[in-house]
């Protein structure tokens, strides 16, 4: 699963982009991701706030980034700061409600489960700033 969390400049909305695939995300996975992020928001100017997962320090990641300065500024987190992502709150979030206790019999039925619960907080855009603001994080 690889999600973003979008907030408007102004404080008038936030909404989450969302993708589930098989198998691991690597630095080409999340550059599709990326691309479709870019596409997603119309070509808008993004700041990403990163964590340090090995694909997103990789030198293909590196050089896709410089060439992509136009529209995307990178902000790194320090090596081990889940505390600091809006996004790990995100994920608490859903583990703590539509995955708590689950017991499902295959990875689709959890993959429905996160579904719900990125659709609970799309409905939410109060939540998703709280995200942000756990983080002490502002726009």
């Amino acid at each position: 699963m690889a999600a973003a969390l979008v907030y408007a400049p102004d404080h008038s909305g936030a909404r989450i982009v969302f993708q589930t695939r098989p198998g691991a995300y690597n630095d080409e996975s999340l550059i599709v991701f990326l691309d479709g992020l870019h596409d997603e928001l119309a070509g808008a100017k993004v700041t990403l706030i990163w964590d340090g997962l090995p694909s997103h320090r990789s030198r293909r990641m590196q050089t896709w980034i410089r060439s992509q300065r136009r529209w995307l500024v990178v902000e790194r987190l320090p090596g081990y700061a889940p505390d600091l992502n809006p996004v790990e709150a995100l994920w608490g979030n859903i583990k703590g409600t539509e995955l708590a206790n689950l017991c499902a019999d295959g990875i689709d039925a959890t993959a429905q489960a996160a579904h719900a619960g990125i659709d609970r907080v799309r409905d939410d855009t109060v939540l998703a700033f709280a995200f942000l603001r756990h983080c002490g994080l502002s726009l």
